[in-house]
């Protein structure tokens, strides 16, 4: 039979090493995501305009969709168009 502080000593081994490994890759993930990010300064180093404003295709859609609400809010309240 084995002794119980065996167990606890290769559980607590076991433990330790899996936290190793689990470190080394995390600093390895870390390293790759900073590769990749000077990767995309280096080949985007301006930053992206932002828009302004809605286009102007946006801009019509919505006008049609406020004319559409005003429609039916004069049908709600029995107006006659």
């Amino acid at each position: 039979m084995m002794d119980p502080t065996l167990y606890v000593t290769l559980a607590g081994t076991t433990l330790a090493g899996l936290a190793m490994i689990t470190l080394a890759g995390l600093a390895g993930w870390r390293g790759w995501l900073t590769l990749k990010q000077q990767e995309l300064i280096r080949t985007h180093p301006e930053p992206m305009p932002a828009m302004t404003g809605p286009s102007a295709s946006a801009r019509i859609e919505i006008a049609d969709l406020k004319e559409r609400i005003r429609k039916l809010e004069a049908i709600a309240a029995g107006v006659d168009l």
